[in-house]
C-alpha cells in the first residue's frame, strides 16, 4: 500500500470539504443573522497489517471537520418596526413545521394574512403567551422595547421569547440560519445577556473578502495535492514496468 496515495487523496477530500464551506457561507452571507461556517483540520490515527516483526504499521491520514463560528455579526439600522437584532448571545424563538422550538438571529419579520408575526419561511415568532398577534387594520404602531415587550399603541401583546443557551457548539444547524436544541448539552433558557433592538438587522458574521481568499488557498492546496497522487501514481506505474522488465 503506498500511504503517500492515500495521504494525498484524503487531503484532497479535505480540501474539497473545505471549499464547500466557503461556497454555503458566500451563498448564505446576504441573510441576516447567519453563522459562519469554519473548517478544522486534524489527523487521524490509520493503520496497516504488519508485514513483518517489528515494521511500522501506523501513519495518519488528514481530516477534515466544520464548526460554526458564533460570533456577533454587524447591527445595521433599517427602519423598519418589523426588523429585529439580538445584541448578545441569544436567539429569536419561533415554531417550527413540525411544532418543535427553533431558535434564529435573522429579524426580518412581517405579518401574515391572520395577523401573525413570522419569518420569511412563515414560521410563527414565540412570545411568553404563544405566538404573536396584531390588528393589521389598527394604525397604532408596533413597537418593542429592549427587553423584548411587545405592544401596540397602548395594547401589550406579550414579550419576545429571546433564548440562551449553556452550550452553543450543542446546537443543531437545519439551514438557512435556523438551528433546534435537540441535545441536553445545549441547555436553553431566557435570555438574561441580550437585548432586542427594534429597526435593525445583524448581518451575517462572513467576510466575504475572507471568503473569497480562503476559496483560492483551498483551490491551490487542491491542485497540490492532485499533483502528488499523479507523481506517486506516475513513480508506481515506472516501478511496474522496470520490474516486468526484468522478470
Amino acid at each position: 500500500m503506498d500511504v503517500s496515495l492515500y495521504s494525498a487523496a484524503a487531503a484532497m477530500n479535505a480540501t474539497e470539504r473545505w471549499q464547500d464551506l466557503v461556497a454555503e457561507n458566500l451563498s448564505s452571507s446576504s441573510i441576516p443573522g447567519t453563522r459562519q461556517k469554519e473548517i478544522s483540520f486534524s489527523a487521524v490515527q490509520a493503520g496497516l497489517a504488519p508485514s513483518a516483526p517489528g515494521s511500522i504499521s501506523n501513519f495518519v491520514m488528514p481530516l477534515a471537520g466544520a464548526t460554526t463560528n458564533f460570533s456577533q455579526g454587524e447591527l445595521r439600522p433599517t427602519g423598519g418596526n418589523l426588523d429585529f437584532a439580538v445584541d448578545g448571545p441569544g436567539f429569536l424563538t419561533v415554531t417550527l413545521p413540525d411544532g418543535s422550538k427553533g431558535y434564529t438571529r435573522d429579524g426580518e419579520f412581517q405579518l401574515n394574512v391572520q395577523g401573525q408575526l413570522v419569518t420569511k419561511q412563515g414560521y410563527p415568532v414565540v412570545s411568553d403567551g404563544g405566538s404573536l398577534t396584531f390588528d393589521p387594520h389598527n394604525p397604532e404602531p408596533i413597537t418593542v422595547s429592549a427587553k423584548g415587550q411587545v405592544t401596540q399603541g397602548p395594547n401589550s401583546k406579550g414579550k419576545i421569547a429571546v433564548t440562551e443557551f449553556g452550550d452553543l457548539k450543542a446546537l443543531t444547524t437545519t439551514g438557512s440560519g435556523y438551528f433546534r436544541a435537540d441535545s441536553p448539552l445545549a441547555q436553553p433558557k431566557p435570555a438574561t445577556a441580550s437585548s432586542v433592538r427594534q429597526g435593525f438587522l445583524e448581518a451575517s458574521n462572513t467576510s466575504p473578502t475572507l471568503a473569497m481568499a480562503s476559496l483560492i488557498t483551498s483551490m491551490r492546496m487542491f491542485e497540490t495535492n492532485q499533483k502528488v497522487m499523479l507523481m506517486q501514481s506516475d513513480r508506481m506505474s515506472k516501478a511496474i514496468n522496470e520490474l516486468s522488465g526484468t522478470a
